[in-house]
């Protein structure tokens, strides 16, 4: 293991801003909210913005292949950005996981993912954790058969990056979502909606094949990725609460004068401070390609979810009946806290995996809580 900096660098910090300063030009509650009655115009310009003309599309991808060469450390930033502002664009899905699954396999999905004029979504149920199970659809021909529910990305995706049961292991597919049946679900977050593919006798082409390895990858950086959005979710809701509480005003005094309100946000503080120490640590981790990454990402995947659902629901407290409103946006990252924590493996996987890891007693109850 090597001795890992969990400090944001200069590039970080400017990386930051310039996402930041975007998703502030483009991006206003209201939209998103807007997602909730069907409206998804604003999805399309806004991860153009942010794929082609930043070029984080091809933010992991190497130079070598058309990108830009960055680590887990540059993504997990953006995450949190992304998070702040519960960006409706498939960043996660497209540029993080279902890049990492085909990058280095030579195919020319790679190249186009990079100039960000393809977006792409592996699709596995968005459940599936790192180390679970895997569904895998059968291709006989070149052509793939079968169906997959609840994959998050698909509906913005080009192209679906379908897993396959071959005779000599997992196998990695091509398919145009022109080639699928693609239903959008009702999603408790309607931001990253989910939806269920179907293909019969579809045209695919082969990506890679051996590809177990590669699609464990994809989605443990996934999950890494994701604890840092939930720190950026967690974040504006501390933010935003304690603003409120400042000009809230009761008895003649700032609400936010109130001991016991202090102590709860004091608390929060704490909570999301550590939130963001376990994430950079697994995005360190991953960057730096260290033998504890794992671990690492086990650690950020079981506790930035629930910091981001407790962080989210205190928010929704503290604002009071004004927090209630269709209007006032906490509602939204209340959505994306609690549909993220079952994301990608809940934290009672995370846990079990992590216990498996350091080689601790774990026993996990039907909701997945440790006892």
């Amino acid at each position: 293991m090597t001795e890992l900096n969990l400090l944001y660098t200069d590039v970080e910090d400017d990386l930051r801003r310039t996402v930041r300063d975007l998703l502030e030009d483009r991006l206003g509650p209201s939209a998103v909210t807007a997602m909730y009655d069907g409206d998804r115009t604003i999805v399309e310009p806004l991860w153009r913005a942010l794929a082609q003309n930043l070029g984080l599309a091809g933010l992991l991808i190497p130079e070598a292949e058309g990108g830009f060469g960055a680590s887990a450390r540059e993504a997990a930033t953006v995450c949190e950005e992304l998070g702040r502002a519960a960006a409706p664009v498939p960043f996660l899905t497209s540029a993080v996981v279902a890049t990492i699954a085909v990058t280095g396999s030579g195919h020319q999905v790679v190249a186009e993912l990079a100039a960000g004029v393809t977006t792409a979504a592996l699709a596995v149920p968005f459940a599936t954790a790192p180390y679970g199970p895997v569904p895998r659809l059968a291709a006989t021909e070149g052509t793939v058969t079968g169906s997959v529910s609840s994959v998050a990305g698909a509906l913005e995706a080009d192209v679906l990056l379908i897993p396959v049961d071959e005779a000599d292991g997992l196998a990695i597919y091509a398919v145009p979502v022109s080639e699928a049946i693609v239903a959008a679900v009702p999603s408790l977050d309607m931001s990253r909606q989910l939806a269920d593919i179907v293909l019969d006798a579809a045209p695919g082409s082969r990506v890679r094949g051996d590809a177990a390895a590669s699609v464990r990858a994809a989605l443990l950086a996934g999950a890494a990725m994701l604890a840092s959005e939930q720190v950026g979710v967690a974040s504006w809701c501390l933010a935003g609460t304690v603003d409120y509480l400042r000009e809230r005003r009761q008895f003649g005094r700032p609400v936010g004068s109130f001991q016991a309100l202090k102590h709860r946000l004091a608390d929060l503080y704490v909570s999301v401070e550590s939130g963001t120490a376990t994430a950079r640590y697994a995005a360190a981790a991953l960057a730096a390609d260290d033998s504890d990454a794992e671990v690492a990402t086990a650690i950020a995947a079981s506790y930035c979810s629930n910091l981001a659902v407790t962080a989210a629901e205190e928010a929704l407290q503290l604002h009071g009946g004004i927090g209630m409103t269709w209007e006032h946006p906490v509602h939204l990252y209340l959505k994306r806290a609690k549909a993220a924590q079952l994301a990608l493996g809940h934290p009672g996987e995370h846990r079990g995996r992590l216990a498996d890891l350091v080689d601790l007693p774990y026993e996990a109850t039907d909701a997945g809580k440790s006892r």
